[in-house]
C-alpha cells in the first residue's frame, strides 16, 4: 500500500468515526425523547483506484413501525376512555350520593321528611314552611344537575372547536413535513430529526383520532382512521366544524341545532358506533355532547316528571282546577307532557305557596287551589302527599324500564345508573392506561439501550485511535523521506 492510499484510509476512517462519535451521543441524549428513533451510520468498504477506505452510505433510523401503530391505538383508546370517565365522575358528584347533604337523593329524603313532620303537627306553620324550603331545594337541585349537564354540553362543543383546530394544525405540519423528508432524500441528506418530528405530530394526532400511517415514496407517509376517513394523503384534508355558544336541552345534531363535522366540504357522521372519527379525545367529545349528556339528561328530567306528575294529580290535591299545576310546576305552569325535554331545568316550586313572592305556605296544607284556610289541624293533604311520594309507580320515560318504584326510589336508579356507567368507563380506562404502559415499556425496549451504546462509543474511541496513529505513522515516514 502507497503512503498516499494509506493517509487516505485513515482519512476516511476518521471522518466515520466521528461520524458515528456524533450519532452515539446524540442516541444516548435523546434515550429519553419522545419519536426518537435510534440512528446507526451504515458503511460499507470503499474501492477508488488503488485507494481503499470507509465509505459512509447514510444513517439509518431504527424504528419498530408495528410497535408505534399499537401503541398509537392504545393512545387514541386511553384518551377516549379518560375523557368519559371525566365526564361521568363529574356528573356523578353533581347527582352526589345518598350521603352527602346536597345531593338529590338527601333533597328528596328530606322533602318527605318535612313533609311527615308537617303532617304530625298541620298546625305549625313553621313546619309547613320548612315543606315549602325543601321542596323549593329539591326543584333547585333538579335545575343545577341540568343546567350543569348543558354547561358540559357546551364545554364539550367548544372543546371540539379547539381540537379540530389543533387537528388541522398538525395535520398541514405532517405535509409540510412530508415535503421536507421527501426534499432530504432526494439530495442525499439524514432526514432522521424530521423524521422524529413528524412521529411526535402524529401521536398527538391519535390522542385526538386514531390514525393508521401507511408509508409511501420517499419517506413520505399517509394518515387513515380506522373509519376509513382520509386526513393526509399527498395534501392535507380540512377538518371543519362551527361551534355553539349556548346549548339547551332540545338542541341537537338531528335537528340541526348542533355543528357537525365535515371532511373537505363532505358531511361525516359523529356518532360513536359509525363515525370515521370515533374514536380519541374527538369522539369522546361528540359522544358526551350527543350521546351520553342527553342520555343523562333525559334520565333526570323523567325522574323531575315523575315528581311533579304525583303532585299535579287532582286526586292528590281537590282543589286543583283543569289546567292547574300543583305543588311542583314547569316555571310555572302546569305540566304537560309533549314538553318533558329539559323539564328539570324548568322546575319551580308553584309560586301560590311561596311566602317570598306573596304566596302562602297554608295552602300545602290547604290545597294549592284553596282560596281561604281550613282548619289548621286538618293533615289530610299533607299525609297524601307522604304517600304519594312512597306509591310505587312505572316511570313513563327515561328509559328506567317498567318496574314500580318510589319517587325516592327512582332518583336513586338515577343515580345507581351513572355509578355503573362510570364503574364500567373505569374499568375501560384501566385496560387501555394498561395496554398503552405495556406498548411504551416496548417501544422503550426496542429503542436506545445506553449501555450498549456506551459500548459502541468505546469500539468508536478504539477505531478513532487506531485511525489516528495510522495518520501519526504516515507522517513519521514522510518526515523521514524528506530527512533522506
Amino acid at each position: 500500500m502507497s503512503i498516499s492510499g494509506a493517509l487516505s484510509n485513515a482519512l476516511s476512517g476518521l471522518t466515520a468515526t466521528s461520524r458515528m462519535a456524533e450519532l452515539v451521543s446524540s442516541n444516548i441524549s435523546n434515550a429519553m425523547t419522545d419519536g426518537y428513533g435510534r440512528r446507526e451510520l451504515a458503511v460499507s468498504s470503499r474501492l477508488i483506484g488503488d485507494y481503499g477506505g470507509v465509505a459512509i452510505d447514510g444513517v439509518t433510523r431504527h424504528m419498530n413501525l408495528g410497535i408505534v401503530a399499537d401503541r398509537r391505538f392504545a393512545q387514541s383508546d386511553f384518551s377516549n376512555a379518560s375523557k368519559e370517565l371525566d365526564f361521568l365522575s363529574r356528573l356523578e358528584t353533581l347527582v352526589g350520593t345518598p350521603e352527602d347533604a346536597f345531593s338529590l337523593s338527601a333533597r328528596m329524603a328530606n322533602f318527605e321528611s318535612d313533609l311527615v313532620s308537617a303532617a304530625s303537627r298541620p298546625d305549625v306553620n313553621e313546619r309547613l314552611e320548612a315543606v315549602f324550603r325543601s321542596a323549593n331545594a329539591l326543584s333547585e337541585t333538579f335545575n343545577s344537575i341540568s343546567d350543569s349537564i348543558q354547561g358540559m354540553r357546551t364545554e364539550a362543543d367548544h372543546n371540539i372547536a379547539t381540537q379540530v383546530d389543533q387537528l388541522n394544525q398538525a395535520l398541514q405540519q405532517v405535509r409540510d413535513l412530508n415535503i421536507r423528508i421527501s426534499t432530504s432524500v432526494n439530495q442525499g441528506k439524514d432526514p432522521s430529526s424530521l423524521q422524529d418530528h413528524r412521529q411526535v405530530l402524529i401521536d398527538q394526532i391519535s390522542e385526538i383520532v386514531p390514525v393508521r400511517e401507511v408509508p409511501r415514496d420517499r419517506g413520505t407517509v399517509a394518515l387513515f382512521t380506522p373509519g376509513g376517513a382520509i386526513l393526509l394523503d399527498g395534501p392535507a384534508a380540512t377538518v371543519e366544524f362551527e361551534t355553539t355558544n349556548l346549548i339547551v336541552p332540545h338542541m341537537t345534531v338531528e335537528g340541526g341545532h348542533l355543528s357537525g363535522l365535515s371532511i373537505n366540504g363532505h358531511a361525516i357522521r359523529t356518532d360513536s358506533a359509525m363515525g370515521p372519527l370515533s374514536g380519541g379525545t374527538l369522539g369522546a367529545l361528540f359522544e358526551i355532547r350527543d350521546e351520553t349528556a342527553n342520555v343523562a339528561q333525559a334520565q333526570i328530567d323523567a325522574v323531575a316528571r315523575d315528581v311533579v306528575e304525583r303532585f299535579q294529580d287532582s286526586g292528590i290535591d281537590p282543589s286543583l282546577g283543569a289546567g292547574m299545576p300543583g305543588l311542583f310546576t314547569d316555571l310555572g305552569a302546569a305540566f304537560a307532557s309533549a314538553d318533558e325535554v329539559g323539564l328539570a331545568g324548568r322546575m319551580t316550586v308553584n309560586a301560590l305557596v311561596n311566602p317570598d313572592t306573596g304566596g302562602d305556605v297554608w295552602k300545602i296544607r290547604d290545597g294549592i287551589g284553596a282560596i281561604t284556610p281550613g282548619e289548621v289541624g286538618d293533615g289530610a293533604l299533607l299525609s297524601a302527599m307522604v304517600d304519594v311520594m312512597g306509591e310505587a309507580r312505572a316511570p313513563v320515560s327515561g328509559g328506567f324500564g317498567t318496574a314500580m318504584r318510589s319517587a325516592a326510589e327512582l332518583g336513586a336508579n338515577f343515580l345507581s345508573r351513572i355509578g355503573s356507567a362510570r364503574e364500567l368507563v373505569e374499568q375501560a380506562t384501566t385496560f387501555a392506561s394498561t395496554q398503552l404502559s405495556e406498548l411504551k415499556a416496548q417501544e422503550l425496549e426496542g429503542g436506545v439501550d445506553t449501555d450498549q451504546e456506551m459500548q459502541r462509543l468505546m469500539l468508536v474511541e478504539q477505531a478513532y485511535a487506531a485511525n489516528a496513529r495510522m495518520m501519526q505513522a504516515v507522517d513519521a515516514m514522510m518526515q523521514t523521506l524528506l530527512e533522506l
